[in-house]
């Protein structure tokens, strides 16, 4: 899908425009134009960019064939912006799914294409049909509102990841199966993949705010520093994250070890009360019944009472004592 928005001060916002009307506003530039390439056959794109636009080909070709983690290049006379969207998986809910997202920036005009959709690109898309206001500042300040976007939609993963460690927290102490360790390092690869993210292009906003671009006018700068403050936070974050993780997984270790140390407490007490009863049982052979020597008196019948009851009171005596000590 290939479609188009256009302001000028005469005729305001147009929508869906031909190429005729695009190539004819290209070499009189008197607004603002956006062009969106959603999920379009790179053979159909590439004639678009290079004979309209006039694109270096090496910069259709990082579009087109190639992913990039985010970067710009300085074109002159455009620059090439590469962005990342990220969303959660909508299967698993530990996996985060990146979108690329690549920029032509022009004086007087951006072009964005993309193979998937992403909302940042709708609700930017949603905002200029609602407010003119927004193409009014020139294309820098166009992109600057996408950029602001796209960065806003970090949060919500955060706020998720945030969410699915503390649920895991909760289970730790609950119930510590073997399937919490593998949605814990999940989210760990979730958190490296997003610092992976962050990191680049955090850098790309920094040379936006603070390099001298032909295409962005100085006044804007200072925008572009306000979203480098977001995705510096961001990166703080997500460290945070990383830590919480970390945590999380020697929690779990540690309630793994005092359930075993508690199971071998339990197992060890055990063997300690029947200890006594089976050394009697080992000694005297339990021959009340058939005696293999004359030995009258250790077969009687208080010898077969004294017996049972000391079987009986060592356990109880044993129990009591480890109370006692605080064993138990």
């Amino acid at each position: 899908m290939i479609r188009s928005l256009c302001y000028t001060t005469e005729q305001h916002l147009q929508v869906d425009l031909s190429w005729e009307q695009i190539t004819a506003f290209l070499q009189e530039p008197k607004g603002v134009l956006w062009v969106d390439f959603e999920g379009t056959p790179p053979e159909e794109d590439e004639p678009l960019l290079r004979e309209v636009f006039h694109f270096h080909p090496l910069a259709v070709d990082d579009a087109l064939q190639e992913s990039h983690v985010p970067k710009i290049d300085d074109w002159g006379s455009f620059l090439y912006i590469v962005l990342h969207s990220v969303t959660f998986d909508q299967q698993r809910r530990e996996e985060i799914a990146t979108w690329e997202l690549d920029v032509f920036l022009g004086a007087n005009f951006m072009v964005t294409h993309h193979d998937h959709p992403i909302a940042a690109i709708e609700r930017t898309w949603n905002a200029c049909h609602r407010d003119e206001r927004h193409l009014r500042n020139g294309a820098d300040h166009l992109l600057y509102r996408l950029a602001d976007e796209v960065v806003a939609s970090y949060m919500p993963v955060v706020e998720e990841m945030d969410d699915e460690i503390d649920q895991i927290e909760d289970h730790l102490f609950n119930q510590p199966r073997p399937e919490i360790i593998e949605h814990v390092f999940a989210l760990k690869r979730a958190a490296l993949q997003l610092r992976r993210i962050i990191g680049p292009q955090r850098e790309v906003l920094n040379k936006l705010a603070r390099d001298d671009y032909a295409v962005i006018d100085s006044r804007a700068r200072v925008y572009f520093r306000d979203v480098y403050d977001h995705l510096v936070r961001l990166h703080d974050i997500t460290e945070s994250l990383r830590d919480l993780i970390s945590g999380t997984l020697e929690t779990y270790l540690s309630v793994i070890n005092n359930r075993m140390n508690d199971i071998m407490k339990t197992l060890t007490i055990i063997t300690t009360l029947f200890m006594p009863i089976s050394f009697l049982a080992g000694f005297f052979g339990m021959n009340f019944f058939a005696p293999t020597a004359p030995l009258p008196g250790w077969t009687s019948m208080p010898a077969f009472i004294f017996t049972i009851v000391l079987t009986l009171a060592f356990p109880v005596g044993m129990f009591y004592w480890m109370h006692r000590r605080g064993w138990m």
